[in-house]
């Protein structure tokens, strides 16, 4: 019994033995080499570049109060539509101390000379009656009244306009009342009730009451590489996409290309702005990312191959020409003149024609599918 597990025992390492040795042969043996093979086609081939970016409005105008104080009321909310003119909020002024006593100041002053001004009046008027005084010192006296009257009139108004931001005589221009400067969507409103508010002066911007913009007339904003730049030329159309809308896209009209350069992120690029063409009843929000798809070269009904299939050999292309069948295929390098690529397809300009045959990138085989 001992004999025989001994003769299975070595049957088996005789077994393990071959086996390993035709595993490794076979291993060790050359592999066949399969390419791809593709044949030249007649194809349009275009060079497209995407340009990311944001929808924003053509103009967009922040509405600033005219006088300084604190907002006491607000009539509308973003979203709204305003015509120009419409009022958007009310300032309540705070006056500036030393303003408000020059005005009252100027108020008492005009009473005193308006007070004087009709005492002399009288008297001249009294002596004029008498034919004591000559018409023309009359006249005089009659003038200084009246300027003394409108003096007075000027100065109540100059000190309604700093104790209350507006005056009688101009209640319907009152600065205290902001309006909208053009007809529009009013993007944002930055402020309160109870915020302070500063005017328009030449130290100072300004504090932004809203901001208000025609949405009916956008642009697309973007920047394009320096190496893409120089095909561009205004009025190229692009297809525009938002990431937010994706079933949504629509037409642009590139219209102005910025002539210097901005680096970002280590590359030159430049400024683009594109007119969009909105179609009806499209509403888009300010702000919207999105990408702008535009073809800078295209050739239509060219031979083609796929570019994987050409060789570049500094600046000479080649392909390899598939020559024979079976065990007695052959391959002829070619040399081969290119033109527009789109990245995956390339236009073959001479060298080679439709009845060819070229090779392309070998097949690899994954061992775990065998």
């Amino acid at each position: 019994m001992k004999k025989y597990s001994k003769l299975i025992i070595a049957a088996i390492i005789a077994l393990i033995f071959i086996g390993t040795f035709v595993f490794l042969w076979q291993k060790s043996q050359p592999k066949e080499v399969v390419y791809n093979e593709f044949t030249p086609k007649l194809d349009s081939i275009q060079k497209t570049t995407i340009i990311t970016g944001k929808i924003e409005p053509r103009n967009e105008v922040n509405i600033k109060p005219q006088i300084s104080g604190i907002i006491s009321e607000l009539y509308k909310e973003p979203g709204d539509y305003v015509n120009a003119g419409d009022v958007i909020a009310k300032v309540k002024v705070v006056p500036e101390m030393g303003q408000l006593s020059s005005a009252e100041m100027r108020v008492r002053l005009a009473e005193i000379n308006l007070k004087q001004a009709q005492t002399d009046f009288q008297r001249e008027e009294n002596l004029f009656n008498q034919k004591l005084v000559s018409a023309d010192e009359f006249d005089k006296i009659k003038v200084a009244l009246d300027q003394a009257k409108h003096e007075k009139i000027a100065a109540e108004d100059a000190l309604e306009v700093v104790r209350d931001g507006f005056s009688k005589s101009n209640a319907k221009a009152s600065s205290t009342l902001i309006r909208s400067t053009i007809s529009g969507v009013i993007l944002d409103i930055p402020v309160k009730v109870g915020y302070s508010v500063i005017q328009v002066n030449t130290m100072n911007e300004g504090t932004t009451i809203a901001s208000v913009a025609n949405m009916n007339n956008l642009i697309f904003r973007g920047n394009i590489d320096e190496t893409e730049v120089g095909q561009l030329v205004n009025g190229m159309n692009m297809k525009i996409t938002i990431g937010a809308l994706q079933d949504l896209k629509f037409d642009a009209a590139l219209e102005y290309v910025s002539p210097k350069a901005v680096e970002s992120n280590g590359a030159n690029q430049f400024e683009i702005k594109a007119a969009v063409k909105l179609s009806e009843g499209g509403k888009i929000r300010s702000g919207y990312s999105a990408n702008a798809e535009i073809v800078l070269a295209r050739a239509d009904k060219v031979l083609s191959i796929p570019e994987s299939a050409i060789e570049f050999s500094g600046d000479s292309t080649f392909v390899y020409v598939i020559k024979g069948e079976g065990k007695n295929k052959t391959y002829d390098r070619t040399y081969v003149e290119t033109g527009l690529s789109d990245g995956v397809n390339i236009e073959i300009k001479k060298g080679i024609t439709a009845k060819d045959k070229v090779r392309g990138p070998e097949i690899i085989t994954d061992e775990n599918e065998k």
